[in-house]
Parts: structure tokens; C-alpha cells; sequence
């Protein structure tokens, strides 16, 4: 017999192979869910055993469905007799697609109202609809002009039962399990390994791995419920299969799960919540739960281990890059010879982690598409030993462009000795982005990239600009030989309110920097800008030549390059105005980097008009680069274009 059985999307081929496990005499993947072939008791081991599908169905009709006439139809030729009694309860669930019925809600209503006039018709009553927990749950399902429906045997399958409490993003338990299986948790728990989630939220990836484990089946809350509906919806065509389907033993009270699970949070209230649930599930014993820190993160015991995890994550650009990084270099620091498998919002977020992932895989949380990243070894390889991946069409263009361009900037470097330069300017229009070089002025003078990716027009699909970027920090990363972790990628759009300008992350790494004679701090991953504008080298390079025994004012000093410049190139004084803390702050680490303190570089704390208007300060080079927009209520006004003048 032909059955249907659905899961969410990315777990289509999962699904497959435990359906076969399952007695399916054959299954294939189709589009959020597989088709299998097999004997009448499949829908029901479905029910009681299944890990990863969303809902058991046992189909009770087939037939057109070119509107809903067709549909009302089909459904009362159905002798609803035979599945549902005098004083039964019922509830349609409906997904429809194609130009015929577009309206779920209506079509699961006709549905409804076919079964309810063929009762009123022959017993005179009218069934109950009851959403929470029917009789009868019906599952219509309308495609290119068909319709199948077909008995709910056990409600949404993710719902295991055990959840008493939940976070403020819950992950389902079928998604779970498939994190755990990707990961390859059974055959390391067979082997004696160790599960860690590191961000467990309420637990669910550990709950899940714990019964796993255990080797309980996910059935055990569901077998009377199965039993139930089978021998009211249909006695005549499937009611000895329930009675040929085993059920399980019951749950043993004292479960033993001789795993080392551990999981941890920095929220007292969530760590709380997942011990309710471990409870539930009768798994609390074999779980160790920890209020602590990615700083503080230790391994549980063993040597050998799975690490699972579900980082926080919203639509693009809104999760915490920084956040990734850290976790990244906590597993690395803890458990480097473990393995991971790691639910991350995208592939970006999850490449930030610098973990090398041996596959990827994409999966949806709901209408959320996330990415799965699996890594073989959390400390990963040396870059020697790791198998070079042949670039794509696309990043090949790119590696080539940014190969020539090095080579026609090869020679003015070395003449200007010039370590941070811009490498690639939306040279290629498909990959419109900004690549710049950043070499720390220090040993071991790592090679760091800024990748400004330009907005794309609003008729790119995001899942095209999303690929080419990845194409793009990939050409990247091989040209110039860096692993992702020192490639920080943002994009330059315009957010709410107008504004261009804010933090990204709290990484606070920052990195020395040689322009010239003068060293200066630079953060790459904090903030849309560095802190160093390269494409202002040649006036700070001018002012560094004219500011020797000279008195020099900076207004909207930012970050104080150009005071240092002054500086370094034989300055008398140097007076840095800005209407910023962090900046002022900043410019002073560049100054002190530099040996250039004391009161002979003040740095002022001012809207740069008002300082203008009421300083009674006699200098003689004027350097004023206002920025073309800012955020600040308190900035009197905003002026655009660099200039530098003698008074």
C-alpha cells in the first residue's frame, strides 16, 4: 500500500531512511515528506516509533479535486459511519496548493460540513468539532488538482509529550532528533561518547539525545492515542492492523542513560525550565544542567564527544555574529577533538563560528530556513592537510579579479609600504561588495579582510545576493590564504530611521595597523566602519608632512588618525574634537600607541560648531572631515566632502 508520510523540509532524506527501518518496502523523498510503499501497520509504527516525521496518516480516499464542489463531493462519498460515532468529535486539518482551492481553512470547513450533513442525514446528530482533542482527526491535503484524505492517527508528532516549559524560540523535537542523527549521536553513545549543548535553552536537543540513547521510543505517549483512533476511524480496512502492531513496554521509572549529558545556559529561570522537562521525560538523572558562560564552558568527562547546539538567530543581519565567534572558540578551547553539529540561522552565522564543517545542510524551522553545520572534529585540520574544495564558476571570476588586481598593486606596496589597501571594488558587477586588506604591524602579522558587501537592488532575489556573497568571502579566503574567522562581512543599506551607522558585534578584538610612520587600532567586526579610512591615506600622508613645529586642530576627529599623523610627523600640538565618547576614546589608545600624550594632544569632548564658536585657540592647520550622516540628537549639523586648510 502507498502512504504519504510528511516532515518538515531538510529532513525529507532522514525520514527515508528510517522509514525502511521501519518495515517500508521501499521510500522515497519527495518535496516535505517521502512516499513509502508497505504493509498496513506502517501509518501505525509511524505513529508510535517515529523520530522525524510530522504526522502519522493512514489515507482513507483518493479522487479529483478541480474546486470546491469536487472537494465537498469526495468527502461525503466517504461512509463516515465507520470511523466516527454517534457522540464523536472531529477536526480537518488542510494544505492546499494549485489555482483550484487556495484557501486551507475553507477547504479543510467543506470537508467538515460534508461529514457533518451525511451524520445530520442518517442519525439526525451532528458531530462536536474539537480542535485539542478529537475523536477523528482528519488530514486533507489538495495537489495539482487531487485530494487525498486520510486519518491523523496521532496529532503533530513532534509534540513528545515531556515539554512542561519553554524557552522564547523552542525547538521542535523532530528537528532535534534530526540535529542528533546529522551529528551521528547514536553511534557515539554507543560507543561510551559524551553530549554537550553549551546553549541548551530548555533542553530539548539534550532531552531528545537522552532518549535516544536510552534507546526509548517516542511512541510511548502516543500508542494509546493511535490504538484509539485506529479503532474508530477504521474498523473494516485497518482495525487488525493496530492489533498486530506491538506496543512498547512501559517506561521504566528508573531510566538509566549511563551518558554523560551535560548542558548549560546564563539564565537561571531557562535552566529551571529544562530541568522541568528532563524531569517530565524521565531523564532528569542522566542530564547535568549549568547556569555558566561559553568563557567557563569544561567537557562533561569523556574524551570522545558530540556537541549540539541552536544558537540564538533571526532574519539576516539581526542575529549576533559575535556571538557565533565566541562559541566557536569556546568549543575549540574545551573539546577540540569532539565532534559538532551546530543549527545556525545561515550559513554566514555559522561560518563565523570558524568551524570547518564537513557538510551543511539546509533545514527549516519552521517557514525559517537554517542551516546545519556538521564538523567532523570541533579543533579541526591543519590547512595542509585539508583537502583543497575546488571553487564554483562564480567564486573562480572573483579569485581571478582579485589575483590580478595584487598584482597591479604589487609594486606601488612595496614603493608606499603600504599593509592595508582596498583589494576588489565591485569589479564585477554580480559581486558588488568592497574587499579590504588589513596586516597587523606585528608578528605574527596576520592578514585580516573587510568585506562591505553594497545593498543589492531590490529585484535580486536574497537567496541569489546571499550566494554570491558566500561565493565572493570564498575567492577571498583562498587568494589570500585566511580562514573565515579572520574575514569580518557586513552590508552597507540603510536600516530603519535612515541610519547607516551602528555596533554589529561586542567581539572587542582589535587588531595594530602600520599607515606610514604611525601605528593605529583598527576593530574589524564591531562596528560598519574600522576605525581607518584608507581611502583618506594620501591627506593624512599630506598633513603628516606638513604638521611638523605646527599646531593642529582635528574636528570630527572619529577615531583620531589624522591627530596621529600630525603627530608623528612633528606636531607642536594636537587638539582632536568629537562629539563621541568611544571615538574620544579610541583616538587617545591610537596617541598613546604612539607615544604622543600629555596636554600637548588635548582631546575635546564637543559638537565641532559650537567648539568652533567659542574656543579661543590660535592653529595653524585645520583638519575637518565631517561624516556624511549621523545618528546623534545632539550634532547641531552634519557636512559632507574632507578638507584641509592653512590659517
Amino acid at each position: 500500500m502507498r502512504f504519504f508520510v510528511p516532515c518538515a523540509k531538510g529532513l525529507e532524506y532522514l525520514l527515508v531512511d528510517e522509514l525502511q527501518a521501519l518495515g517500508a518496502s521501499r521510500a522515497t523523498a519527495a518535496v516535505a515528506g517521502a512516499n513509502a510503499d508497505g504493509e498496513d501497520e506502517l501509518p501505525y509504527r509511524v505513529a508510535l516509533w517515529s523520530r522525524l516525521a510530522s504526522r502519522a496518516l493512514w489515507p482513507l480516499a483518493e479522487f479529483p479535486c478541480p474546486d470546491e464542489q469536487a472537494l465537498y463531493d469526495g468527502a461525503a462519498r466517504i461512509d463516515w459511519s465507520q470511523h466516527l460515532g454517534e457522540e464523536g468529535t472531529l477536526a480537518v486539518d488542510a494544505t492546499v496548493s494549485g489555482p483550484g482551492i487556495t484557501h486551507a481553512r475553507f477547504a479543510a470547513l467543506r470537508v467538515k460540513d460534508a461529514i457533518v450533513d451525511q451524520c445530520r442525514q442518517q442519525t439526525g446528530q451532528r458531530p462536536s468539532v474539537d480542535t485539542e482533542d478529537p475523536d477523528l482527526r482528519l488530514n486533507l491535503s489538495v495537489r495539482k488538482g487531487r485530494a487525498t484524505l486520510s486519518v491523523d492517527l496521532a496529532g503533530p508528532l513532534h509534540r513528545r509529550g515531556w515539554r512542561q516549559a519553554q524557552g522564547e524560540a523552542p525547538l521542535k523535537e523532530n528537528l532535534a532528533a534530526a540535529v542528533l542523527l546529522r551529528g551521528g549521536w547514536p553511534a557515539v553513545a554507543a560507543e561510551g561518547g559524551a553530549l554537550m549543548d553549551p546553549m541548551c535553552g530548555s533542553g530539548t536537543l539534550l532531552i531528545e539525545g537522552a532518549l535516544m540513547a536510552a534507546t526509548w521510543r517516542r511512541g510511548l505517549q502516543r500508542h494509546g492515542l493511535a490504538r484509539r483512533r485506529a479503532g474508530r476511524a477504521s474498523t473494516a480496512r485497518c482495525g487488525s492492523a493496530c492489533a498486530r502492531t506491538p506496543g512498547p513496554a512501559p517506561m521504566p521509572a528508573g531510566l538509566r542513560c549511563n551518558r554523560a549529558i551535560s548542558g548549560a545556559t546564563t539564565m537561571r529561570r531557562v535552566i529551571a525550565a529544562a530541568q522541568r522537562n528532563a524531569e517530565s521525560a524521565g531523564v532528569a538523572h542522566a542530564i547535568d544542567l549549568q547556569v555558566t558562560d561559553l568563557v567557563h564552558l569544561s567537557p562533561p568527562g569523556p574524551a570522545q564527544g558530540l556537541v549540539v547546539c541552536n544558537p540564538p538567530y533571526d532574519q539576516r543581519l539581526a542575529a549576533d555574529p559575535a556571538l557565533y565567534r565566541q562559541l566557536g572558540e569556546a568549543l575549540r578551547h574545551a573539546v577540540p577533538d569532539w565532534s559538532a553539529s551546530i543549527l545556525a540561522g545561515e550559513r554566514e552565522l555559522g561560518f563565523a563560528t570558524g568551524l570547518r564543517a564537513s557538510k551543511t545542510y539546509a533545514m527549516f524551522n519552521g517557514a525559517l530556513e537554517c542551516a546545519l553545520l556538521v564538523c567532523p572534529r570541533v579543533g579541526g585540520r591543519d590547512r595542509a592537510d585539508a583537502p583543497a574544495r575546488p571553487l564554483g564558476e562564480g567564486a573562480q571570476m572573483v579569485a581571478n579579479r582579485l589575483r590580478k588586481n595584487l598584482r597591479k598593486l604589487k609594486a606601488w606596496r612595496a614603493r608606499e609600504g603600504v599593509d592595508c589597501f582596498r583589494a576588489y571594488d565591485a569589479d564585477l558587477p554580480e559581486y558588488s561588495a568592497a574587499v579590504d586588506v588589513y596586516t597587523e604591524a606585528v608578528e605574527p602579522r596576520r592578514v585580516f579582510l573587510h568585506v562591505q558587501e553594497y545593498a543589492a537592488p531590490a529585484d535580486i532575489p536574497e537567496e541569489d545576493t546571499r550566494r554570491r556573497l558566500g561565493e565572493l568571502v570564498r575567492a577571498c579566503a583562498e587568494v589570500f590564504d585566511v580562514p573565515r574567522e579572520r574575514i569580518a562581512t557586513k552590508t552597507r543599506s540603510r536600516g530603519k530611521g535612515g541610519s547607516k551607522y551602528g555596533r554589529f558585534d561586542q567581539r572587542g578584538e582589535f587588531i595594530t595597523v602600520r599607515e606610514g610612520q604611525a601605528l593605529l587600532r583598527v576593530n574589524l567586526f564591531d562596528y560598519l566602519d574600522t576605525g581607518l579610512f584608507l581611502d583618506h591615506r594620501p591627506l593624512r600622508a599630506r598633513l603628516a608632512a606638513e604638521s611638523a613645529g605646527k599646531h593642529v586642530l582635528n574636528l570630527f576627529a572619529y577615531t583620531g588618525a589624522a591627530s596621529v599623523q600630525a603627530a608623528v610627523g612633528g606636531a607642536a600640538s594636537t587638539t582632536s574634537v568629537d562629539l563621541s565618547a568611544t571615538y574620544l576614546q579610541w583616538a587617545g589608545e591610537n596617541l598613546a600607541l604612539n607615544d604622543c600624550t600629555g596636554p600637548s594632544h588635548r582631546l575635546v569632548q564637543a559638537d565641532a560648531l559650537r567648539f568652533v564658536e567659542s574656543d579661543r585657540g590660535h592653529y595653524d592647520l585645520v583638519f575637518c572631515d565631517p561624516p556624511t550622516f549621523s545618528n546623534s540628537a545632539r550634532a547641531t549639523t552634519s557636512m559632507s566632502s574632507a578638507t584641509m586648510c592653512a590659517c
